[in-house]
């Protein structure tokens, strides 16, 4: 990729490299903590490279929990990747050889930038959509391993980092809303995640399934909303 490429893919994913630097550490930190090397860091952002699974998965880990559960429990985790694909596959329709990777790499961030970025005039597409994949890859890999680099000198509270997750959503939410000036999906998610907070309230199903719950019904009624429309661009870029 030309130099000016690379910098505006740079530039697009300046928000997620402070976002995931700042939540990278705090799972850098729980792998030194639960008394795994420093080495797994790198390891498991590279070949893992699940975010909020990673985290899941160190405590699974250190609990002693068999494959097959930590294996169910990260599909339910990361089961949202699904529909992500689906909303990409005229994007990726000719990415060449960066497809699997792309594939692989498609964290919640990641795919908000794909969707919410425009390929520079002259550009190649795969190594554009590439570059901010990788570019985000890295910022990830790195933050875990300045964790756990520090975690085994400087002891540190986990408390409240959680949020830095938080935070990074909202940004990625309100660049996307500047642009695309369609506020129909975060309200339809908002909704799905109220309401399936208040359905495991009344009892209906454990708190531990609210996030399957709203996924679902999000994706209920965006087909409802613009399920039409879905399927004639999926075909066509079939």
């Amino acid at each position: 990729m030309e130099r000016r490429y690379f910098a505006e893919a740079a530039k697009i994913t300046i928000p997620v490299l402070f976002g995931y630097t700042a939540i990278g550490i705090p799972f850098g930190l729980m792998i030194v903590n639960a008394g795994y090397p420093v080495w797994i860091a790198p390891v498991m952002s590279i070949t893992m490279y699940a975010g909020a699974g990673q985290y899941v998965a160190v405590g699974l880990f250190a609990s002693g929990a068999p494959l097959g559960a930590i294996a169910f429990t990260e599909l339910l985790v990361n089961i949202r990747h699904i529909v992500y694909g689906l909303s990409l596959i005229s994007r990726f329709k000719n990415v060449g050889a960066w497809k699997p990777y792309l594939i692989f790499a498609l964290t919640d961030e990641t795919y908000s930038l794909l969707t919410n970025c425009t390929v520079p005039e002259g550009a190649n597409a795969g190594s554009f959509y590439g570059t901010i994949a990788l570019l985000d890859h890295l910022y990830w890999i790195l933050g875990g391993v300045i964790g756990a680099v520090a975690g085994q000198f400087i002891p540190f509270s986990l408390a409240g980092v959680d949020f830095a997750l938080t935070a990074l959503f909202m940004v990625l939410l309100i660049e996307q809303l500047a642009k695309s000036r369609d506020a129909t999906p975060p309200v339809i998610g908002a909704l799905a995640a109220l309401a399936a907070v208040v359905l495991s309230r009344c009892g209906l199903f454990p708190s531990g399934h609210i996030l399957i719950a709203a996924i679902a019904f999000a994706l209920a009624a965006l087909v409802a909303v613009r399920g039409k429309k879905f399927k004639t661009e999926t075909e066509t870029s079939l």
